[in-house]
């Protein structure tokens, strides 16, 4: 339980204040857990990212790939990629995973999040394969840099209303990807 509540602490530091609000002292404050106690659960602020990542990633991933499943057609399905996306902007969950990915991270970590990354790359590339792409990763990889220019238009509280985004986005990424 305390492993959890230290986790939801975390994943509310990062969406509140980005990876420099993540501390041991204030995972220790937002616990009620004597600063001691948290090392006994983390070595490191690197360990508490990397668990996030592990149990975080992988229920988004598992809802943009649900979206995914639901839609019919392959251009379907690289909607329902980049609008499920965008849709879990405000989540936790996501909001976390993005403050760490712009954080500076050590290695393992970064790995991590690179891999949890990979999985979602090859989901649209499957859809990309279908429409006859000749390089579907590399069309995936570039279709996920316009995910991110998104989520960060979002996040950075642009002066577009996330629908609008949204749409530019969705619209932009058919549009690439029919060629």
């Amino acid at each position: 339980m305390q492993r959890g509540a230290l986790l939801d602490a975390a994943r509310s530091l990062l969406s509140e204040g980005g990876t420099e609000a993540l501390t041991f002292p204030a995972l220790a404050e937002r616990t009620g857990l004597a600063r001691s106690s948290v090392y006994e659960y983390f070595r490191s602020r690197a360990a508490v990212v990397e668990e996030l990542c592990a149990v975080d990633f992988p229920v988004w991933a598992a809802e943009v790939e649900a979206a995914m499943e639901r839609a019919d057609t392959p251009e379907g399905k690289i909607e329902a990629y980049v609008r499920q996306q965008l849709t879990l902007v405000g989540d936790r969950r996501h909001r976390a995973v993005v403050a760490i990915s712009a954080g500076e991270l050590d290695a393992g970590a970064r790995e991590k999040i690179r891999a949890a990354h990979g999985g979602l790359v090859t989901m649209v590339g499957e859809a990309l394969m279908a429409l006859g792409h000749e390089q579907p990763r590399l069309t995936a990889m570039l279709l996920q840099g316009v995910v991110d220019a998104a989520v960060r238009r979002i996040e950075l509280g642009a002066a577009e209303e996330p629908d609008h985004i949204t749409e530019a986005a969705v619209a932009m990424a058919l549009r690439g990807v029919r060629g």
